[in-house]
């Protein structure tokens, strides 16, 4: 359905308008639902070629981005006056992937995609393992200021761990050594890649559980299926391992019995700090693949409306416009992964944001719109600009990511993933409480959303940022039809080629947490508050460091 349709249709669920300011003005242009749906519409087509970085569907998505803030009032925000940052990756596509383990007069021959999922991120032609041994080392975690080691003496050169996704909290949230039942960073499969290059590991599998990982098998294969991405490292040997992969928890549970072990009461000991590692006996790992790498450049895109009187304090509002791109066909045969939800929609709401801003009077602060490259490949975009900001993050006031957003209706909370960490949260509260919306912490917080999106490369660095939008219950669901279809996403769309734009949406909820966004951000921009961390969050420290920057 086009635009024009669409839009009738619209009209007739009544204005879907911003409300007022914290000091009692109303926004200066409503934010429109139809411009939104046909925004994603555009970014999700087919031409788009599913957002893949340094593709063709690049190109034309960041023509898109450009043309489209341009046109709202906003001016390049990049680099040399540019619209774009350049952010340059190397590419990693593995090849002819093979493997099988092997116990005694036993093997395993595995598929790519089914059984395991194999990748690197070390420049190279080639990885070639033999016979190389198996070590359980329970969650792969190092973290001395929670006075956890898993790996305790026990020297894994030369050898392929097998770590457990999540941490020990999700299965006992009463320990309370990670936080609870909500994931830390610790968790988060980037960490454990990590720390196995750390401790010097040949390669790292993770074994995976659908609820600890917080998606399907689908997911990881369709991820992995597709080459992988990183940010130019000086010595990459240190930084990366050679084999980076996953396991089905089925196969994993097979091996342990053929070394001798059971892998649920493994996993049980693993919650101990006790847990010394364990070495499968006897079985080992064959694993080669050919690694085309390359170096590639990718954009972030970025506008800016500098502000009236302090142009040099910045509010940040941030989305990524990458997806998966083109993969392996899906049971229908299709190839594109559209990325409608994740994220033509945050994406969208850049470029609605830009129309807003610029509609207005001109703010105190600047306001700049970034649309980060390759998140898909591990928060790169974002972490490029945190390491090379383009505005210094001392002065960044404060941001605010739109990742995801929801296209079933409206919500009766506004879910805060985060909540707890900085003084944002109580200005979301009362940005909600216009709309009728009470604040709902993470409903989910052992899946890790804290760290799964393009805020946290900032966060990490000290800056405020708000990741805020959804909710827990759908207004007006009284037969489960909403609830149903944001499920259904979740099992069947996520990551997968059947993401892509219907013409049936709601937006309402989209269009109120823009509003949230929006005001929160726009009360920043026109005074001299510097919102920050609460005590005892783990980010409070570096943001006080640079305090004096802020008077």
């Amino acid at each position: 359905m086009r635009f024009a349709s669409f839009a009738a249709a619209l009209m007739a669920t009544a204005a879907l308008s911003a409300c007022a300011t914290a000091g009692g003005g109303g926004m200066p242009a409503e934010i429109s639902a139809a411009n939104l749906n046909e925004h994603i519409r555009t970014l999700s087509d087919d031409s788009f070629l599913g957002r893949g970085i340094a593709t063709e569907g690049e190109t034309k998505t960041v023509a898109y981005l450009s043309e489209q803030f341009a046109e709202a009032g906003f001016e390049p925000g990049g680099v040399n006056g540019g619209w774009t940052q350049p952010v340059t990756l190397n590419r990693f596509a593995a090849s002819n992937v093979t493997g099988q383990f092997q116990a005694g007069d036993w093997s395993q021959p595995v598929t790519q995609g089914q059984e395991v999922a194999f990748s690197t991120r070390l420049p190279g032609q080639s990885v070639n393992l033999q016979d190389v041994p198996l070590v359980f080392v329970g969650y792969g975690i190092d973290a001395p200021e929670r006075q956890w080691n898993d790996f305790k003496d026990v020297d894994v050169r030369g050898k392929v761990i097998v770590v457990l996704i999540n941490d020990a909290d999700f299965e006992d949230p009463s320990m309370d050594v990670f936080g609870g039942k909500a994931m830390t960073y610790y968790g988060r499969w980037t960490y454990k890649f990590d720390e196995a290059a750390r401790k010097g590991a040949a390669g790292v599998l993770v074994v995976h559980e659908t609820e600890p990982a917080s998606y399907g098998w689908s997911t990881v294969a369709n991820s992995w299926g597709v080459p992988q991405f990183d940010i130019e490292r000086a010595n990459a040997a240190a930084e990366r391992v050679p084999l980076e992969g996953w396991i089905q928890r089925d196969l994993a549970v097979d091996l342990f019995q053929r070394g001798g072990q059971d892998f649920e009461a493994l996993k049980a000991q693993a919650r101990s700090r006790d847990f010394r590692p364990v070495e499968l006996t006897g079985v080992t790992l064959d694993a080669r693949f050919d690694v085309a790498t390359s170096s590639i450049q990718t954009d972030n895109v970025i506008a800016r409306l500098p502000g009236s009187t302090h142009p040099d304090e910045t509010i940040l509002y941030t989305a990524h416009w990458d997806h998966i791109g083109v993969g392996e066909p899906d049971a229908e045969g299709d190839r594109i992964f559209n990325g409608a939800v994740d994220n033509a929609t945050g994406t969208s709401a850049l470029i609605e944001l830009a129309r807003v801003y610029a509609a207005g009077p001109r703010p105190e602060r600047s306001i700049v719109l970034i649309g980060f490259t390759a998140e898909e490949s591990g928060l790169l975009g974002s972490e490029y600009y945190a390491a090379n900001p383009v505005y210094p993050l001392e002065t960044t006031v404060a941001g605010f990511n739109l990742d995801g957003m929801g296209v079933y209706g409206g919500f009766n909370e506004l879910s805060v993933v985060g909540f707890g960490q900085s003084e944002l949260d109580e200005r979301l509260q009362r940005a909600a409480a216009t709309q009728g919306r009470s604040i709902a912490p993470d409903s989910r917080p052992e899946a890790g959303s804290y760290y799964r999106s393009d805020h946290f490369p900032l966060v990490k660095r000290g800056v405020p940022m708000a990741y805020a939008e959804g909710g827990v219950t759908f207004r007006d669901d009284a037969d489960g039809a909403r609830q149903a279809r944001a499920d259904e996403y979740g099992r069947i769309r996520y990551h997968q080629a059947a993401d892509e734009w219907s013409p049936d949406w709601d937006l309402t909820g989209m269009v109120e947490d823009i509003e949230i966004a929006w005001r929160v951000g726009n009360e920043l921009a026109n005074s001299r508050d510097w919102p920050g961390w609460k005590p005892g969050s783990e980010f409070r420290d570096v943001r006080l460091r640079s305090d004096a920057q802020r008077r």
